[in-house]
């Protein structure tokens, strides 16, 4: 299938190099032109800007860093909307606004028929690679279903949670229990070690109990091993995300404590100067000046 990808960044590097392994043509673009660089020699074609990428697909994926970046690259005066022939579909892999998203969906369907499914995924760019993705889609039953063959490439898991905006609204949920999670794994780790305990073996040790997770799995081994460089993703990230969670409990006059203190635990680590840091190097917050 020919497809576009828009957002070469981490995950977009990870999910279009799955695609171009599982055999459909991609079409790339990103802000910055040298991240091309990462998926261009593994056979993806170039393209000039993001109406020159949908011009010539069927489907254009999209996996930007927030709401305002998705509007530039669909709305602005080169973006998905003026392209010469306008897309099938356009999946909005990112992590965004969910009225923004309803909003700008229903003003691309206006202006090309371009249908929009929000999917937002979990899992990071190891899963990516493994097409093992938590994805949680939003939009109509058949731009779902148009959508399905080429998300099952990247998905392990794939649910369609409602209208235009349900994905995002269920990524924000999956954000508050993945903000707090990676605030409550350097919490344990700091206190393990502290306690003297063997902390490289508390994973297996918990394994099948009520505390074992994924994230005690992936991100507590992370932290212990202090396996920060390159970044798997970025602390600017993930605090992005928990104040977007933040902002939707205060809409819906929820008072969350928990999530409250991982956010501001997030926030005064980057605004510490780490905002380019692996997010899980936040374990770094309980160990003082370096």
């Amino acid at each position: 299938m020919k497809l576009g990808f828009i957002g070469i960044g981490i995950m977009g590097e990870a999910m279009t190099r799955r695609l171009l392994e599982r055999g459909h043509d991609v079409a790339v673009w990103n802000l910055e032109p040298e991240r091309l660089a990462t998926v261009v020699p593994h056979g993806a074609r170039a393209a000039a800007s993001p109406a020159a990428a949908a011009a010539q697909s069927d489907i254009v994926l999209m996996c930007v860093l927030h709401t305002q970046a998705v509007e530039r690259c669909v709305f602005a005066d080169d973006g998905v909307a003026t392209a010469s022939r306008p897309p099938r579909l356009l999946i909005d892999l990112s992590t965004a606004d969910p009225d923004a998203t309803a909003d700008m969906a229903a003003r691309l369907r206006r202006a090309t028929a371009t249908g929009w499914v929000d999917a937002p995924v979990s899992g990071g760019p190891v899963a990516a690679r493994a097409g093992s993705l938590t994805i949680m889609a939003g939009g109509d039953a058949a731009d779902i279903e148009a959508a399905r063959p080429v998300l099952a490439d990247l998905a392990g898991n794939l649910t369609h949670m409602g209208p235009v905006g349900a994905g995002q609204r269920t990524k924000l949920i999956n954000q508050a229990i993945v903000g707090a999670g990676y605030v409550l794994m350097a919490e344990a780790l700091v206190m393990a070690e502290a306690a003297g305990i063997d902390a490289a073996r508390l994973p297996d040790c918990l394994a099948g109990g009520a505390a074992d997770s994924t994230l005690l799995r992936t991100i507590f081994r992370q932290m212990q091993k202090r396996d920060f460089e390159p970044p798997k993703s970025y602390a600017r990230q993930l605090l992005k995300d928990m104040k977007a969670v933040h902002e939707f409990a205060a809409a819906l006059a929820l008072d969350l404590p928990v999530v409250e203190a991982a956010v501001a635990r997030y926030a005064a680590y980057v605004e510490a100067g780490n905002a380019m840091r692996d997010s899980a190097s936040v374990v770094r917050a309980y160990e003082g000046p370096r």
